[in-house]
């Protein structure tokens, strides 16, 4: 469960992240909102990227705003980035291997870690294949698999939808709505593809100006006229 208390994020005495409050606690959550809303600002100091001006975050009760990138890793937060992480002179197998490194992970297992991750998404026949040879599609699931690894608590999935086709959008909706069950990680989904959020998604937290619009189950969200205004332009 994610905790938000009274968060606040300030770049030159502006406020992308206003006094935000928020209890994340469904399996697979959406967070959704205009551009400029917040979105990635607040996935950059869940990750440590940014620092907060106030506020506190707990992730399953643990103070998360303390603890460096690295420490933050190891108590099981996972992210993706809008430009996939995936080295191109590497096999498949060599760039789940790589993370491995950086996560908690037992070394006697890590073999049947990785074997499970590759298979979850769907990507042991490509175990070898480099990371140059692999299409978008590929290349997204890569960077789940790797977000799988070492016991993770939160995965902050940043837009892994876009540019996707309609049947590769079902295997990844199928896949994130798979994670908690199989991996017992929450997952908070940032994507424009609302198709995606109502497929995948129990509860979304919609930004707006930095600012919490509106919480809920996804369908009662979507269908805020508030929410319609600011971010489905009705």
């Amino acid at each position: 469960m994610l905790d938000i208390r009274q968060l606040s994020v300030a770049f030159w005495g502006i406020k992308a992240i206003d006094d935000l409050s928020a209890t994340l606690d469904a399996p697979v959550v959406g967070l959704i909102g205009p551009n400029g809303a917040g979105k990635t600002t607040l996935v950059n100091l869940l990750s440590g990227l940014v620092p907060a001006a106030s506020g506190q975050v707990l992730l399953d009760g643990q103070a998360l705003l303390p603890l460096s990138p690295r420490q933050r890793v190891r108590h099981g937060l996972r992210r993706s980035f809008q430009t996939e992480q995936v080295v191109e002179d590497l096999s498949v197998w060599n760039n789940l291997r790589a993370m491995l490194d950086h996560v908690p992970h037992e070394r006697a297992s890590a073999n049947a870690e990785l074997a499970t991750a590759l298979e979850f998404t769907g990507l042991s026949e490509l175990a070898t294949r480099l990371g140059s040879e692999l299409n978008l599609f590929q290349r997204r699931m890569v960077e789940i698999a790797k977000a799988l690894l070492g016991q993770p608590r939160l995965l902050l999935f940043d837009e892994p939808g876009a540019g996707l086709t309609e049947q590769e959008a079902r295997h990844l909706r199928r896949a994130i709505c798979a994670i908690p069950e199989h991996f017992g990680a929450q997952v908070l989904l940032i994507d424009h593809d609302v198709d995606l959020i109502q497929a995948t998604c129990t509860q979304t937290l919609v930004l707006d100006f930095g600012k919490r619009l509106a919480l809920g189950p996804t369908a009662q969200v979507l269908q805020d006229p508030a929410v319609r205004r600011a971010y489905l332009g009705a």
